[in-house]
């Protein structure tokens, strides 16, 4: 298990019922990088590649 597991299974746990939109994940990124600068580039591959994941000529 990898450290970040933890936090995946604390999202699951307490949200993983909640519906969400990508509007509000976006908007969460986005004041996630506003308090955290040095996790830019992190978030913007993340949110990449969530926004490429069935994008069959990103491989």
């Amino acid at each position: 298990m990898y450290f970040t597991d933890r936090g995946i299974e604390e999202l699951e746990k307490r949200r993983g019922d909640d519906e969400v939109t990508l509007a509000w994940l976006a908007d969460q990124l986005r004041t996630y990088v506003d308090v955290h600068p040095d996790d830019e580039n992190a978030i913007e591959r993340f949110a990449t590649w969530l926004a490429r994941i069935d994008d069959p000529d990103d491989d």
